[in-house]
C-alpha cells in the first residue's frame, strides 16, 4: 500500500481547453467520447446530496478553522492561500460498445490492492483524455493523471494512469468503479479503502462543470451536491495518539486518509465544510454565485492532498465554456469589488469521530442486484 507515501495532488494552474464539437463529434458516436451536460449523480439519499445548511457544527469548528488558517500565514489555510479552481480534469462519456483496455500495474509503484478493483476493462473511446492531457498518454510518474469515465450506470475512476507504449493496457495505481444506482454505506467502497481520491471518495459526482453552472443561473439555483476540495497534506490534522499509522486519520464521509501531516487541531481528511450563511455574493458573476450558494447549502468535502482547492471539469466536452459563465481559476480571490473567499469564511460540520488510519482495507460487498431505489437503505 503506497498512497500514504506518495505525493498527492500535483499543483496545477488550472485551465479549460475546448475542442470543436463539430470536429470531435461529427462522426458516429459509437466508440467515441460523447458530449454531456449535467454530470452523473448518485440517488437522492447519498450523503453528497444532503442539504447541510442547518447541520450541526463540530464543537471544535472555530478552533479547527483558526488552526488551519494560521498555517502559511494568517489567514491562509488553502494551498497558495486562496480558493483557486482546477479545470484540468476531463469526464469522458463512453457509449456502450466503446473500445476498452485492461488495467495493468503502475510501472514504478505497482497497484493499490485490495482497495482498488482487482482487474477490469476500462472504456477508452476515441477523443477521450486523461487529466491535463488531450489523449491517453500522461506523465504518471510526476502528475496526478486521473482518468474519469462514465458508461451507462457505472463510473470508472483511475488514478496515476498512462496508456502503455504498446497501447495494449492502462498502467495505473488504482481503478475504482462506482455504481450510480446505489446509496453506499457510511464506509463507501470499504473501511480504510482508498479510491482514485485519497479519501476514498467518488470524484465525478463531486465535480462541477460549466453546463451545470449555466443551468443553475436562472432562478438563483445551486448545484444540488457537495463539491470536492483539497488541501496540502501538511495542513491536515495528524494525531499520533489515536494509534493509527504515523498519526494518519480521517472522518466521515471519508474511508481513507492520504498523508496528513499538520497540527492535531486542524481539519482531518473527509471534513465537510460549509460557507457561512451571510457571506456576501455582491459583485460575483451569476455563475460564481451558483458555486457560493452550493457551498452554503451542500458544502465541500476534503478529498485529497494538493494546492488548488476546488476541482471542476474542463470545458472540453461541454456546450458552455468557463468564460461564458463568468468563472476563471482566480474568481474567488481576484473578482473586483467582491469579498475574497477565505478559509475563515467556512465552518466545520460534525460528521462523527476521528478514525485512525490502519490501511487495512475491508472492501464493501455490494448487492448483486439493486432491489430498491436506495440501494443499501
Amino acid at each position: 500500500m503506497f498512497k500514504q507515501r506518495l505525493q498527492r495532488g500535483i499543483s496545477r494552474t488550472g485551465h479549460g481547453s475546448r475542442l470543436s464539437l463539430a470536429l470531435l463529434f461529427g462522426a458516429s458516436l459509437v466508440g467515441m467520447a460523447a458530449p454531456a451536460a449535467v454530470l452523473p449523480r448518485f440517488p437522492a439519499g447519498a450523503v453528497w446530496n444532503q442539504d447541510i445548511s442547518a447541520a450541526t457544527l463540530h464543537p471544535n469548528s472555530a478552533t479547527m478553522i483558526s488552526t488551519l488558517a494560521a498555517i502559511g500565514g494568517n489567514p491562509c489555510g488553502f494551498g497558495f492561500c486562496r480558493m483557486q479552481i482546477d479545470f484540468s480534469n476531463h469526464v469522458v462519456w463512453a457509449a456502450i460498445g466503446a473500445p476498452t483496455l485492461p488495467i495493468a500495474p503502475h510501472a514504478t509503484y505497482g497497484y493499490y490492492s485490495p482497495d482498488c478493483d482487482a482487474s477490469g476493462n476500462v472504456p477508452v473511446p476515441a477523443g477521450g483524455a486523461i487529466e491535463g492531457t488531450t489523449g491517453y498518454d500522461c506523465d504518471n510518474e510526476g502528475e496526478d493523471c486521473h482518468y474519469l469515465v462514465v458508461q451507462g450506470n457505472t463510473l470508472f475512476e483511475l488514478y496515476s494512469t498512462d496508456r502503455n507504449d504498446a497501447q495494449t493496457a492502462l498502467n495505473t495505481l488504482c481503478l475504482a468503479t462506482w455504481r450510480l444506482d446505489v446509496v453506499y454505506p457510511p464506509e463507501g467502497r470499504g473501511e480504510h479503502c482508498t479510491s482514485a481520491d485519497a479519501a476514498g471518495f467518488p470524484m465525478i459526482p463531486l465535480l462541477f462543470n460549466a453546463d451545470e453552472i449555466a443551468a443553475a443561473i436562472p432562478g438563483n439555483g445551486d448545484l444540488g451536491h457537495a463539491i470536492r476540495f483539497v488541501l496540502p497534506n501538511p495542513n491536515m490534522a495528524n494525531d499520533v495518539t489515536l494509534g493509527g499509522e504515523d498519526g494518519y486519520l480521517y472522518v466521515r464521509p471519508a474511508s481513507h486518509a492520504g498523508a496528513p501531516a499538520g497540527p492535531v487541531g486542524s481539519v482531518p481528511y473527509g471534513s465537510r465544510l460549509r460557507l457561512r450563511a451571510d457571506f456576501p455574493l455582491t459583485n460575483y458573476s451569476p455563475g460564481a454565485q451558483v458555486i457560493l450558494r452550493t457551498l452554503k447549502k451542500y458544502g465541500m468535502v476534503l478529498a485529497d492532498g494538493g494546492n488548488i482547492a476546488l476541482t471542476a471539469e474542463s470545458d472540453r466536452y461541454t456546450t458552455n465554456s468557463w468564460a461564458s459563465v463568468g468563472i476563471n481559476s482566480r474568481t474567488f480571490d481576484q473578482t473586483s469589488g467582491a469579498t475574497k473567499v477565505q478559509i475563515t469564511d467556512f465552518q466545520v460540520l460534525d460528521t462523527g469521530p476521528r478514525i485512525a488510519e490502519t490501511y487495512n482495507c475491508v472492501p464493501t460487498v455490494l448487492p448483486l442486484e439493486t432491489l430498491f431505489a436506495n440501494g443499501f437503505e
